[in-house]
Formats: structure tokens, sequence, C-alpha cells
């Protein structure tokens, strides 16, 4: 009779246990597979999720271009036309001295940076709104320019209004007057909705 009750007491426990279980795996699958954790891994695959962290010193690669939304970029052509703006846009960028190598973007902790272009240092503050994905740029009392940013960890891009852009380029190429910025303005005007600046990829 003990042995029976020991047997039965022991058989009850382990559909505790067994029940209890199932609970918690259900519990932890719903917690693995719901909406937000699903965001984190992709964002840690991809580093889009990451935290803003600029601290370093990013290099000028090329054009950046994107359009506020899908239907717009359609709209415009889709990617061919895209990568055919890019490609005139780093022509006309090469003429006024914005090359690959050649400029670059270092940002410190207390909010300064420099901006380098062929040597030539140019110094200044920034601030970032992450509400807004917005970065200020401010060059000394010369000059204050806003960009969207598109941040990755190794690579970011510096997304600009067509005159945002233009008033960039002729402040860190010297040059206020040609026919690139002409040109670099005409391209930047040449669709609704898109937004030109630089890629710059982490030292």
């Amino acid at each position: 009779m003990i042995f029976m009750a020991t047997k039965k007491t022991m058989s009850i426990l382990f559909v505790l246990i067994a029940f209890t279980s199932l609970q918690l795996n259900a519990q932890s699958l719903s917690d693995l597979f719901n909406k937000d954790n699903i965001n984190k891994v992709v964002g840690a695959v991809s580093g889009a999720n990451k935290n803003v962290d600029l601290i370093g010193t990013w290099s000028y690669t090329g054009s950046a271009i994107e359009f506020e939304s899908d239907n717009l970029l359609m709209k415009a052509g889709g990617a061919a036309a895209s990568s055919t703006v890019e490609s005139k846009l780093n022509e006309q960028l090469l003429k006024v001295g914005i090359k690959p190598g050649q400029v670059s973007f270092t940002f410190n902790a207390d909010s300064t940076f420099t901006t380098t272009v062929n040597g030539r240092k140019m110094n200044g503050s920034y601030s970032y709104d992450s509400s807004l994905k917005q970065l200020q740029l401010k060059y000394a009392k010369l000059m204050n320019v806003n960009a969207k940013l598109s941040y990755n960890i190794s690579t970011t891009e510096l997304l600009f209004n067509s005159d945002k852009l233009l008033k960039l380029v002729s402040f860190l190429s010297k040059q206020t007057s040609s026919s690139s910025l002409k040109t670099i303005g005409s391209l930047a005007d040449s669709y609704d909705g898109m937004m030109i600046g630089f890629e710059l990829k982490k030292q």
C-alpha cells in the first residue's frame, strides 16, 4: 500500500513537472518569436538597430541616395534610375574635390568633429536627434547644416535636401560657382522625394 501510494505520488509529481515545463517552454517560445525580439535579432545581424555611435573617423566612399518612400523610388524609375543618378553625382563630386580617400569626418566624444578634405581641416560641433534621426553639423560660426543619418555599425550615410547638399559641397570644396555645382544641383532636383549625400565607412 505504501509502495502504491508512493508510485501514485511520483506520477502526480511527474505530470505537474511536465505541465510546468510545457508552460515555460511555451512562454519561452512566445518570447522568442515576439515582434520586438525578432527585430532585435535582425538588428543584431544587420547592425541597423544598434545605438548610434559615431565616435571615430569615417571616410567618404561615394555618394548616397535615398527616396522618402518605395512609391517615389518606383515613380523615379526604380533602382536603375537611382544607380544612374548616383554614378553621375560621383562624377561631379570628383570634379570639385570630394573624392574617396580624400574626405573624412572624425567625431569626438565631446561633441566636436573635424572634416578633412584633401588635407584641409574644418572643425565644428555636432548633435544628434534620435527621434528625427537627424545629425546637426555646426562649422564654428561659418555654417550649420542638418543631415538625415542612416546609420550602420561599419557604414553610415549623411543625406541632405538638395539645397543643403549644395551648401555643404560648396563650403567643403571652396567653390561657390562652377558647372559641376550646377550639375549637382540639377541631379539633386531631378526626382521628387530624393535625398542625396555621402556614404561613409568606419576606419
